[in-house]
C-alpha cells in the first residue's frame, strides 16, 4: 500500500496540470475576494481618486476585462501550439523519452498557469460588473489587479520564449539529464560498506511467487516487505529490480520458507506502471543520456560532437561514484538476509553507459578516441581493482572495434596512443598525460633551436 501511495504521489507531482490547476483555482478565489473587498467599500476614497486604481465606468471595465481574457487565452493557445511543434522536432533528434523533462519543467507550468489564471481571473471579475441600469457596480481594485496580471503575462511571454529556446538546445538537455543522474547517484549510493548477497545455493529449493500483473516496477516498499519476511521467518529474493519489467504469470520473487499471504504481501509492497521511470533505477537516467548520443551518431543526424559531450557527462558520473559504494539491495536481520533486491552493479552501469555508444560509433575515430580518454580519466579517479577490470574490458572493446573499422593509419595510431595512456593510468593512477609521440612533438616545438 505504501508503494502504491508513493507511486500515486510521484505521478501527481510529475503531471503537467498540477501547478497550472492550482494557479487557476487561486486566481478565481482571489477574484472573488477582491470583488468582495470592493463591495464592502473597504478601499479609501483617496485611492480611488488617485492614479493607481482603475476609476472608469462599467462599459470601459467590461471592454478592458474582455480584452485581457481574450488576449491571454489566445496567446496561451498559440504559444503552446508552437511549443508542441518545436518539441516534436526535438523529440526526433533527441528521443521522445526526453519529453517528460519538458512536461515537468516548472517554468513551462508556471507560464501556462499565469495565462490561464489571468483568463479565469478576468472572467470571474467580469461577471460582477453592473451598468447603471442594473445597479451600477465597478470593482476598482479587482480591475486594477487585472491590469497588473496582464502586464505580468507580457513579461512571462518574454521569459517563456527565451526559456524554451534554451531548453530545446541539445547541450541544455544533456545537462538536465546529467543533473538527474548525479541526483540519483547521491540518492542511491552510500559511504558504508554494503553486505554481500547470499550465494545461489542459499536459494536452492526456494518457492517461486508468481504475479499476474505486468508492467515496470516503479515503487518498492523494501522495509514493509522485509518486516513481513521477518515476521514469517522467511527470506525473499526479488527477481525484478526497480525499473525492470514484470511479466504476467512469471515468478516475481523466490521464498525460502513457504508462508501464507506472500503473494498479497508482494502486491502491497510493489507498484507497477506502463512506463519505465523509478526513483530507485539509476540506469533509467543513464539510458536517456545514451539515447541522445545514439541518435546523434545515426546517419541522418551525424553529430559526433553531441556524442562526445554525452561521454564527458557519463565519465563525470563514474568519477562521482568512485569514492562511494553502490547499494547491494541486501537487508539483514540478526546477520541473515531477509530480503534481497537486485541492484545495478558497476559492470552493469558501465555497460549501460558505453556499449550502445561504442556499437553505434563504429568507424568514428573521434568518438572512440574520446571514449578511451573518458575511461582514462575515470581510471585516474577510481582505483578499485574490480572497477578497473570493468573499465579495461570496455577499453579492449573500443580498441578491437577501432582496429576492425578504422582504415586510416594515423587515426588508428591515435587510438593506440590513447589505449597506452589508459593502461598507464590503470597501473599507477596517473600515467603520462599525453602520448609518447605527442610528448616528443611538444618537446621539439618548445626547443629554443626551432
Amino acid at each position: 500500500m505504501i508503494a502504491r501511495l508513493r507511486n500515486l504521489l510521484s505521478q501527481i507531482g510529475a503531471t503537467f496540470w498540477l501547478l497550472p490547476g492550482f494557479m487557476v483555482l487561486g486566481s478565481v478565489w482571489a477574484a472573488i475576494g477582491l470583488v468582495q473587498v470592493d463591495r464592502d467599500n473597504l478601499i479609501p476614497r483617496y485611492l480611488l481618486a488617485g492614479p493607481w486604481l482603475y476609476n472608469g465606468a462599467a462599459t470601459g471595465a467590461r471592454t478592458l476585462l474582455g480584452a485581457v481574457a481574450s488576449s491571454t487565452i489566445g496567446v496561451a493557445g498559440t504559444v503552446f501550439s508552437i511549443t508542441i511543434a518545436a518539441l516534436s522536432l526535438a523529440a526526433g533528434q533527441m528521443g521522445p523519452r526526453l519529453l517528460h523533462n519538458f512536461v515537468r519543467d516548472r517554468g513551462n507550468q508556471f507560464v501556462l498557469g499565469a495565462f490561464l489564471g489571468t483568463f479565469s481571473y478576468a472572467l470571474t471579475v467580469l461577471r460582477s460588473i453592473r451598468a447603471q441600469g442594473e445597479g451600477e457596480f465597478v470593482p476598482h481594485l479587482a480591475l486594477s489587479i487585472a491590469i497588473l496580471l496582464a502586464l505580468i503575462c507580457v513579461a512571462t511571454l518574454v521569459y517563456f520564449v527565451g526559456h524554451m529556446a534554451g531548453r530545446i538546445n541539445v547541450d541544455t538537455v544533456i545537462d538536465l539529464v546529467s543533473t538527474d543522474i548525479h541526483s540519483a547517484i547521491r540518492r542511491l549510493t552510500t559511504q558504508e560498506q554494503q553486505p554481500e548477497a547470499p550465494p545461489s545455493s542459499y536459494w536452492r529449493g526456494a518457492t517461486p511467487i508468481r504475479d499476474s500483473r505486468h508492467g515496470y516496477l516503479l515503487q518498492l516498499d523494501e522495509c514493509g516487505l522485509a518486516n513481513w519476511a521477518m515476521q514469517n521467518r522467511t527470506a525473499i529474493l526479488l527477481l525484478a529490480r526497480p525499473g525492470g519489467f514484470v511479466f504476467p504469470g512469471a515468478p516475481i520473487a523466490m521464498m525460502t520458507n513457504p508462508a501464507e499471504g506472500a503473494d498479497l504481501a508482494l502486491r502491497n509492497a510493489t507498484a507497477l506502471g506502463p512506463q519505465r521511470g523509478s526513483a530507485a533505477d539509476l540506469e533509467f537516467d543513464i539510458r536517456q543520456l545514451v539515447e541522445v548520443a545514439v541518435r546523434a551518431l545515426s546517419p541522418g543526424i551525424n553529430d559526433p560532437h553531441t556524442a562526445i559531450s554525452v561521454l564527458d557527462h557519463l565519465g563525470a558520473a563514474l568519477c562521482e561514484i568512485a569514492p562511494v559504494n553502490l547499494a547491494s539491495g541486501v537487508i539483514l536481520h540478526e546477520g541473515n538476509a531477509v530480503l534481497v533486491v537486485p541492484c545495478v552493479d558497476y559492470d552493469g552501469l558501465s555497460d549501460s553507459m558505453f556499449h550502445m555508444i561504442r556499437q553505434n560509433a563504429a568507424g568514428n575515430a573521434a568518438v572512440l578516441i574520446r571514449m578511451l580518454e573518458v575511461l582514462t580519466a575515470v581510471a585516474r579517479c577510481d582505483r578499485k581493482p574490480e572497477r578497473l577490470r570493468a573499465l579495461r574490458r570496455h577499453a579492449d572493446l573500443v580498441f578491437e572495434d577501432a582496429a576492425r573499422d578504422i582504415s586510416t593509419p594515423a587515426d588508428l595510431q591515435d587510438v593506440r596512443d590513447r589505449r597506452a595512456l589508459f593502461e598507464s593510468a590503470c597501473k599507477d593512477g596517473c600515467g603520462a598525460l599525453v602520448p609518447q609521440q605527442n610528448q616528443e612533438w611538444l618537446l621539439s616545438r618548445s626547443s629554443p633551436l626551432r
